[in-house]
C-alpha cells in the first residue's frame, strides 16, 4: 500500500445509507440518472462561477457539458462532465462521508416503505449513492481544475464497506463516473430509454446534455445535446406548460411530488431579475426537520451564472419551505455571503420574494380552497411564524392563518381571521379564542360554555405556536383578540350588571368558605360568569401565560415565572353546592381542592400531586 493508494472503509452511517440503497430502495429506481446528472450540473455551475474570478481555469475547454454514454457488450453506463472536479481531501469528505449533517436525519427519516423512502434520496446529500441501485460497482475518476494532471484521483467501490482510492495521472478536469450494471438492470443500456429519463427528469438543466445516436442498439455518431440547454426560468411563460414546470420543479428540489402552486415573474426597471418560486405539496425534509436554523432556500444565479444554493437572505426563515430560483441581471458578480446580506439590491429582491408568494398563497386561498387547506395542513405553523417576525406583513399573513371554531365539528373545519369578523355578533366587539394541548381539549373548555350557550363563536388554537404567535397579532381589523379564560369576563349578550351582581351577592357564602378553604393556593375565588355546566375553572390575568403553555415548558426544563390564578365557580353547580352544604371540615378541605385540581386539569395545567388527588377523590366517593 503506497501514499497514493489505499483501502478505506465507509463511516458507519455511510455503510447503513449502502446497505438500504443497495438492498431496499428499489422503487423509482431510475432516480439514480436524475441525482448523477444534477450533481455534474452543479460541477459544471461551481467552476463557471470560480472562473469569473480565475479564466484559466476554463483552460482552453470553455464548452461545459455533460456526456452520457453506454456500452452493451461491457454493461456499463458512462457520465462525464468537464466541471470544477474534485481534489483527493475533497473525494473523501464528499464521497466517503457523504453529507455529514445529513445522513444520520436521512436514515431517520426512512419509514421502511421503499417506494417512499426513495422519493429521500438527493435531499439529504446522499444523491450520488443512488447509484448503487442499479450499479454493483462504481468507479469515479476525477481532477480539480487548478489542481496538476498527476493529481487525479480514482475512487471504485462495490457499494460494500468498503472503496479504494487512488492518485493517478488524468489529463482533464472534471468527473468521470463508470456504473457497473447489474445483470438485471441492462435497460438503462438502452438510447432511447436514457434519452427518454433525461427528457422527463434533466431537460431544464442549464448545461448541454450531449449523448451519441444509437445504432442496433449501440451508441454510434457524434455526441449531440437531448436536452433544452437553457434556463426554464429566462423562457416566456407563455412557451412553459404546467408539465415544464412541475418537472423543473422535481429536478430542483429533488421531489417526486408536483408543487402545490408556483409563480414565475420577470421583473424590468432599475433593477432587473426573475423570479421563480414554488410552494411544495408537502414538507421538504430538509427544511422542515432542521427547523428555522437549517433552511435551504433559494438558488441564486446572477447573468444565468449560479452564486449560491440555499440563498437564504432571499426569505425569511418563516418561508423556509418555498424552493425556487432568482435570477438577477444586477447583483456584483464578486458578490460573497456576507457582502450578499448587507447588499441593497438584495433587500429589494427580498421583499419582492415575499409579496410573490403571499400573493400566490391569496390567490390560493381565494381559487382552491382544497389546495389552500392542504397548504394549511403543511405548512400552516411556519406561516404562523411571520406574525412576530415581519411586522411589515403581519396583516396580510394574518389573512391567511385558519383556526378551528367552536362552529365546527372537527379540526379540519377552520375558519379565516377575516369570515371570524364577518360574522360576529352585532354586539360583539372582540374575537374571543381559548388555547389547549388538542382540539378536543379546547372544544371542551370550561371557560367558553357561556360563548357557546349565547351562540358566540370562539376560535379553538392547540398548536403549540399559537400562545406565542397570539402575544404578537393583538388585534385583527380592528377587534382586540381575546384569549377567554384571561382577565375580566363581559360577553355581549349576557346578563346586565344588576343581575350579576345579585348572583354574586347570593354566592357570598360559598365564595368565603372557598377563599379560607384554599388560601394562598389561589389569588382570589369569585363567582364565574364563564360556566354554564362546569363547576369551576381557572382563569389568568390578561398578559399571562396559559396553564397548558407553562406545563409544556416546564416540561422542557424552561422556567417559567410563577402566577397565582383566581378559581371562578359556578354557585349553581352540584358539587359546589355540596361544598356550601359540607360541615365536616375534612371533607369540606376534600372538595375545595378537588375543585382546584379539577380546574387545573381542563385548563391544561399539571397537578404538583396526583396520587393526593387520587386519594382526595376516592375519600369523596366513597364518602369517606
Amino acid at each position: 500500500m503506497t501514499a497514493s493508494a489505499e483501502t478505506r472503509r465507509f463511516e458507519a452511517e455511510v455503510a447503513q445509507v449502502l446497505h438500504l440503497v443497495t438492498h431496499s430502495l428499489y422503487s423509482h429506481k431510475e432516480i439514480f440518472l436524475r441525482e448523477l446528472i444534477s450533481n455534474a450540473s452543479d460541477a459544471l455551475d461551481k467552476l463557471r462561477f470560480e472562473a469569473l474570478a480565475r479564466p484559466e481555469l476554463l483552460a482552453g475547454d470553455a464548452d461545459l457539458h455533460i456526456d452520457l454514454s453506454w456500452d452493451p457488450d461491457a454493461g456499463t453506463l458512462t457520465l462525464t462532465d468537464n466541471g470544477i472536479g474534485m481534489s483527493r481531501e475533497e473525494v473523501i469528505d464528499n464521497i466517503g462521508t457523504i453529507a455529514r449533517s445529513g445522513t444520520r436525519r436521512f436514515l431517520d427519516a426512512l419509514s421502511g416503505d421503499a417506494r417512499k423512502d426513495s422519493r429521500l434520496i438527493g435531499q439529504f446529500g446522499v444523491g450520488f449513492y443512488s447509484a448503487f441501485i442499479v450499479a454493483d460497482q462504481v468507479t469515479l475518476t476525477t481532477r480539480r481544475a487548478d489542481a496538476p494532471e498527476a493529481e487525479g484521483v480514482r475512487w471504485e467501490s462495490s457499494g460494500t464497506g468498503e472503496y479504494s482510492l487512488e492518485t493517478l495521472a488524468v489529463p482533464e478536469r472534471g468527473t468521470r463516473i463508470v456504473l457497473h450494471l447489474k445483470a438485471d438492470e441492462r435497460e438503462f443500456l438502452d438510447g432511447w430509454k436514457l434519452r427518454d429519463l433525461i427528457a422527463r427528469y434533466s431537460d431544464h438543466v442549464a448545461f448541454p446534455i450531449r449523448m451519441q445516436a444509437s445504432k442496433d442498439g449501440k451508441p454510434d455518431g457524434e455526441f449531440e445535446a437531448v436536452n433544452q440547454a437553457s434556463a426554464l426560468w429566462m423562457r416566456p411563460k407563455s412557451e412553459l406548460t404546467d408539465a415544464d414546470y412541475q418537472a423543473f420543479y422535481k429536478s430542483l428540489g429533488h421531489d417526486f411530488n408536483d408543487p402545490l402552486a408556483w409563480t414565475h415573474n420577470r421583473v424590468e426597471g432599475n433593477q432587473s431579475y426573475t423570479l421563480l418560486l414554488y410552494v411544495p405539496g408537502a414538507q421538504p425534509f430538509d427544511a422542515m426537520l432542521g427547523g428555522r436554523d437549517e433552511r435551504k432556500g433559494l438558488k441564486l444565479y446572477v447573468r444565468r451564472v449560479y452564486i449560491m444554493d440555499g440563498a437564504e437572505q432571499l426569505l425569511p426563515p418563516w418561508l423556509r419551505f418555498v424552493r425556487g430560483v432568482v435570477d438577477s441581471d444586477d447583483l456584483p458578480l464578486n458578490v460573497s455571503r456576507e457582502l450578499l446580506q448587507d447588499n441593497r439590491l438584495v433587500a429589494q429582491i427580498r421583499a419582492a420574494c415575499i409579496k410573490r408568494v403571499l400573493d400566490l398563497l391569496e390567490r390560493l386561498a381565494k381559487d382552491d380552497p382544497a389546495k389552500f387547506a392542504q397548504f394549511t395542513r403543511e405548512f400552516g405553523n411556519v406561516l404562523k411564524e411571520g406574525i412576530a417576525d415581519d411586522p411589515a406583513n403581519r396583516e396580510r399573513i394574518a389573512k391567511l392563518l385558519r383556526f378551528a371554531s367552536t362552529h365546527g365539528d372537527s379540526a379540519d373545519k377552520t375558519v379565516s381571521l377575516e369570515d371570524y369578523v364577518g360574522r360576529m355578533q352585532a354586539d360583539q366587539d372582540v374575537i374571543w379564542y381559548v388555547t389547549a394541548d388538542s382540539f378536543a381539549a379546547a372544544k371542551g373548555s370550561p371557560q367558553i360554555e357561556a360563548l357557546k350557550a349565547r351562540g358566540v363563536e370562539v376560535l379553538l388554537m392547540f398548536e403549540r405556536i399559537d400562545e406565542w404567535m397570539i402575544g404578537y397579532l393583538g388585534e385583527f381589523a380592528g377587534k382586540k383578540l381575546r384569549h377567554v379564560a384571561k382577565g375580566e369576563f363581559e360577553a355581549a349578550g349576557g346578563a346586565d350588571a344588576e343581575q350579576r351582581k345579585q348572583v354574586e351577592d347570593a354566592a357570598a357564602g360559598v365564595v368565603d368558605k372557598l377563599r379560607q378553604s384554599l388560601g394562598e393556593r389561589v389569588r382570589d375565588v369569585r363567582v364565574s360568569h364563564r360556566l354554564t355546566d362546569s363547576p369551576a375553572c381557572l382563569v389568568l390575568d390578561e398578559h399571562d401565560m396559559a396553564l397548558h403553555m407553562q406545563r409544556l415548558l416546564r416540561e422542557a426544563g424552561h422556567d417559567v415565572p410563577a402566577s397565582q390564578p383566581v378559581l371562578e365557580v359556578n354557585p349553581a353547580h352540584a358539587l359546589v353546592k355540596r361544598f356550601e352544604a359540607e360541615t365536616d371540615p375534612g371533607r369540606a378541605s376534600d372538595l375545595a381542592l378537588l375543585l382546584l385540581d379539577q380546574a387545573q386539569l381542563a385548563g391544561g395545567g399539571a397537578l404538583d400531586d396526583p396520587a393526593a388527588f387520587v386519594q382526595r377523590l376516592n375519600r369523596v366517593i366513597l364518602g369517606a
